[in-house]
This record gives structure tokens, C-alpha cells and sequence, in this order.
């Protein structure tokens, strides 16, 4: 089960499979950091306008020497924007500094207003919005698409949608596997990008027996095999989040894993359950999220 270097997209563009991802990182290292991933083979950009880094994302991509065509360049509505779509795309090509956007996600199906739920706004509402922008403007924004949803929300979605997601970015790793909703996306055509592939900052899948058999197995180190795994899955993409060049050289080691290897790591959820991105901070509830013991605020 070799893992894929790009995936297929509803659009007919291709996504590379492993990318880099700029949650958490901090202030005056993010652009160094784009620079070294594009530099040693990166091609495939992740950040949001609620990470406050697209500056600085935008500033890596240029100080790479990459052209830009080659790289595909993810971000994200923040939640606040739901009710001014257009705006909030133009803020984001102004911010990055680039003429278009490969992949424009809806970051949460959870509008807020004033640093609360705005529950006088339909989510579904919002993605009609990105559905307009991304007809009437197919020269700024590649392709649309979603994150942090589940399957009781993409079900309603897809009854009233007339573009179908091409990405749905979710929590995913062997903790959090996820394979029903990882299925469903499969089943309507919605590539998976995974996001929180190691489960978090000192995760104990680093240290987990499992992990660690597999990683030695192959001579690496535990955290290229918990990215390998997600790529190694079919329609799945995997973001490895790091500020460290030795080990945003390392990440870009994805192995080709059996069966068994996946098999194996996948029951890891059965016993050592963990989200690391709780969802109900939104104040929309558990937006069809089941609840998963042991998880991280």
C-alpha cells in the first residue's frame, strides 16, 4: 500500500499529499519555516486568517524562490467572517500576497460574532457565500472546501450544496482515526486532509508501543510513521507542523506502510482514544463530533 504523492481533486487539480502546517506556530517563525519546507521539496502550504500568520506565510513563499504556480496554498475563513465572504477573501490574498488561493476552507461550521455563537447565521448560508465567490472568481480561489466537519453536518450540506467540498480538513491520527467519516468523504468525492497527525505538542503516540515497533521496523523516527500513516491512506493528505529545519527536513520522510502497519495502528483508537481539537469552544455544540474519552481541552 505504497502512499500517494498527490491526491486528485474534485476540481481535477492535484494536492500533494504532505504538507506543512502553521497552527501554533510562532510569531517570526513561521516565514522562515515556508522558506526551508519549499526549499527541500515542499510543495503544499497550510495556514487560516485565525492563525494571524498569513503575512508571514506569504513572505516564506516568496523568500523561497518557488514559483508560485508550483505551490498549492491552503487558508481558511476565520469563524468571524461567515457573514462577509467576499471580504474576508480579498483580506486573505491581500494579507498572503498572492493573486489566488489553490484551496479556500471554511475553518468551523460556526459562525460567531463578538467572540460568540452567531446562531441568527446558517453555516450552510456561509457556504452558499464561498459557492458565489468561487464562480464568479475561479482566477482568485482554485478550489473551496471545508474543516472540522463531521458527517451529520456534511450530510445537510451536500442536500443544498451545487459545488461539493473538494477538502474536508479534519483532527486525524491514530487516536482519532476517524474511518467513518474518512469513508464518507471518500464515498462523495471530498479528499481528507489531516491535520494534528502526531495528536499534539509531547503526544504519548510519540511513546507509544505500537508507534515505536513500527518506526523501528522501518528506522525512523515515530513521528514520520504517525505522518506516513494518513498518507498512506487512500483520498487522505497530512499536514507535519514544525519551525525546526532539521525537523522539517525530517517530516518529509513518508514511508510505504502494510496493511498490517495500518491495522495496527489504527486500533490505537480502542484504547487510547484523544482529540486534541475539541470542537466545543464554538459554542455550537459537539457539531456531530462524538465525544471521545481522555481528550485535551
Amino acid at each position: 500500500m505504497p502512499a500517494s504523492k498527490s491526491v486528485k481533486l474534485n476540481t481535477g487539480a492535484e494536492i500533494p499529499t504532505f504538507g506543512l502546517g502553521t497552527w501554533k506556530s510562532g510569531p517570526n517563525e513561521v516565514s522562515k519555516a515556508v522558506e526551508i519546507a519549499l526549499q527541500n521539496g515542499y510543495r503544499h502550504i497550510d495556514t487560516a486568517t485565525a492563525y494571524g500568520n498569513e503575512a508571514e506565510v506569504g513572505a516564506g513563499l516568496k523568500a523561497s524562490g518557488v514559483p508560485r504556480e508550483e505551490i498549492f496554498l491552503v487558508t481558511k475563513l476565520d469563524n468571524g467572517d461567515h457573514k462577509n465572504v467576499p471580504e474576508a477573501l480579498e483580506y486573505s490574498l491581500k494579507t498572503l500576497d498572492t493573486p489566488y488561493i489553490d484551496l479556500w476552507l471554511m475553518h468551523w461550521p460556526a459562525p460567531r460574532k463578538d467572540g460568540k455563537a452567531d446562531k441568527s447565521h446558517n453555516w450552510i448560508d456561509t457556504w452558499k457565500s464561498m459557492e458565489a465567490v468561487f464562480k464568479a472568481h475561479p482566477e482568485k480561489v482554485k478550489a473551496i472546501g471545508v474543516s472540522n466537519v463531521s458527517v451529520d453536518y456534511l450530510e445537510p450540506l451536500l442536500k443544498e450544496a451545487t459545488v461539493i467540498p473538494a477538502v474536508n480538513q479534519i483532527e486525524l491520527h491514530p487516536s482519532c482515526f476517524q474511518e467513518e467519516l474518512v469513508n464518507f468523504c471518500r464515498s462523495k468525492g471530498i479528499v481528507v486532509t489531516a491535520y494534528s497527525p502526531l495528536g499534539s505538542d509531547a503526544s504519548p503516540l510519540l511513546t507509544n508501543p505500537v508507534v515505536e515497533g513500527i518506526a523501528k521496523k522501518y528506522n525512523v523516527a515515530p513521528a514520520n510513521i504517525l505522518l506516513s500513516v494518513q498518507a498512506n491512506r487512500p483520498g487522505v493528505t497530512v499536514l507535519g507542523k514544525s519551525v525546526t529545519p532539521s525537523r522539517i527536513i525530517a517530516n518529509n520522510n513518508i514511508i510505504d506502510l502494510t496493511e498490517e502497519d495500518i491495522k495496527e495502528l489504527s486500533e490505537i483508537e480502542k484504547t487510547s482514544p484523544m482529540r486534541v481539537c475539541k470542537p466545543w469552544w464554538t459554542g455550537w455544540g459537539d457539531l456531530g463530533f462524538a465525544d471521545l474519552k481522555g481528550t485535551s481541552p
